[in-house]
């Protein structure tokens, strides 16, 4: 029996809509703000594999609850309860999508680059992304676990 046209066309919007599927992320302390999605590109699967080497897409949309004049990233590589500072190419939120001031009740969506670089270890940790306000409060923090490698 040959497939007709529409269940072929279903399957693979499953399909797509599978690897465009949100990850799976702990809030660690989202204050001044709620998370509503986070994306990585590319990670099909968790942990994410990220290949050395490799510079993968943030996507986060986020609603605020305050309002702020600017906003700051910082990102961390988790290991036994450890916060070992990831540096970032771009920390200033306010140049990473998000339209500044931030305003209160608005969404906003923040994208930034996360660059594995070769010499790091090939190691399981977390990633541990934070968004302060100017009052060093967070709008956002999110944990997802990955595993570097070669």
């Amino acid at each position: 029996m040959v497939p007709s046209p529409l269940a072929l066309l279903l399957a693979l919007g499953a399909a797509a809509a599978a690897l465009a599927e949100p990850l799976r992320f702990v809030d660690c302390g989202s204050i001044d703000g709620s998370i509503q999605e986070v994306n990585v590109s590319p990670c099909p699967t968790q942990p994410c594999l990220l290949h050395k080497g490799t510079s993968y897409s943030i996507n986060v949309t986020f609603a605020s609850k305050i309002e702020s004049q600017g906003s700051k990233a910082r990102v961390y590589g988790e290991m036994l309860h450890v916060d070992i500072p990831f540096p970032i190419p771009e920390p200033d939120g306010c140049k990473s999508g998000i339209q500044c001031p931030i305003q209160k009740g608005h969404s906003y969506s923040y994208l930034n680059k996360l660059p594995v670089k070769s010499e790091y270890p090939n190691i399981k940790l977390i990633v541990k992304w934070e968004l302060v306000d100017d009052q060093d409060q967070m709008l956002f923090c999110w944990k997802i676990p990955v595993q570097i490698t070669s």
